[in-house]
């Protein structure tokens, strides 16, 4: 009898929608690699894609939304659909605007999930407001955020209405947010992980290189088993067709406690990008990223 698919699985929010527990990530793709990819993993059996405006690629996601719904004959509602706030457009009237951009680019009715991308100074709560009026209209199913620390999740929880479902931040063996999760617990926010395999340094690491040894499995697949047994939503990105097919199977194997302890044990809190690197949060250092929407060669091809 073979396993079942972890894609079947889906995790409860705290608004009674529920959502796959792992899914595909579109970061750093072009709107025609992503095209492809996300067709593929609806056709694999994914049901969670997940993009934003700053990827550049919304077009590319809604595009292969269409060809993996036609390839397969399943409905919209099938799937649940996850973009994001542009740091650039943050504010109340701004995100309302920008919403209705994302929605054309998509070519959809509906966002399943909406998320402030990143925390801007003094904007993220106009920001949260105008995606509480989004969810009250019936535009999204769910709103969260991404990126949040303690301080501005607690701040954000304190000054406003709804509660966020979900906060999508960097999470792999090395960055674990030990204190963040257990505030998210505490308030029922779910967990969502981007970058899980953390690049070569996660994969890397003899611990995981050993146990993808000992289960017979690759790095990667051990990574994203931890994540599952985590009970932590998990986005990995690729657009290899045969690298997303290999992500999802892992439900044939379980890890040890002892060997989900020996991965816990990794964690350095090492974050790869942060507050400090973006001129939101540090406008005088030159070397700060502004804001920006990544811009690919076929952007205007999806556009047409």
């Amino acid at each position: 009898m073979m396993p079942e698919s972890v894609l079947n699985q889906r995790i409860t929010l705290n608004n009674g929608v529920t959502m796959p527990r792992l899914g595909l990530g579109s970061w750093k793709a072009s709107n025609t690699a992503t095209d492809q990819a996300v067709s593929a993993a609806i056709q694999q059996g994914y049901r969670l894609i997940d993009t934003a405006k700053q990827y550049g690629n919304e077009a590319g996601v809604g595009a292969g939304i269409r060809n993996g719904l036609l390839a397969t004959g399943l409905n919209r509602k099938d799937l649940f659909v996850t973009t994001k706030v542009y740091n650039g457009d943050q504010g109340y009237d701004s995100t309302l605007r920008a919403f209705d951009q994302t929605l054309k680019q998509l070519q959809l009715h509906y966002v399943d999930l909406y998320l402030i991308h990143w925390p801007v100074d003094g904007k993220y709560i106009d920001t949260w407001r105008a995606l509480e009026e989004l969810y009250r209209n019936g535009q999204v199913r769910a709103i969260g955020v991404s990126n949040f620390d303690q301080e501005r999740l607690t701040n954000l929880l304190d000054k406003t209405a709804v509660t966020p479902v979900v906060n999508q931040m960097e999470f792999n063996p090395l960055n674990q947010e030990r204190g963040l999760r257990q505030l998210m617990r505490l308030t029922g926010i779910q967990l969502e992980a981007w970058s899980p395999l953390g690049g070569g340094a996660s994969l890397n690491q003899p611990v995981i290189q050993e146990l993808a040894h000992k289960y017979h499995k690759t790095p990667a697949q051990i990574i994203l088993r931890w994540d599952y047994q985590e009970n932590i939503v998990t986005i990995p990105k690729s657009v290899h067709s045969g690298r997303i097919l290999e992500n999802s199977q892992i439900g044939d194997f379980t890890l040890s406690e002892h060997d989900v302890a020996a991965i816990q044990a990794l964690d350095q809190e090492k974050r790869g990008l942060w507050y400090e690197d973006f001129a939101w949060h540090n406008p005088t250092d030159p070397k700060a990223m502004k804001d920006f929407v990544s811009s690919w060669d076929d952007t205007a091809k999806y556009q047409k």
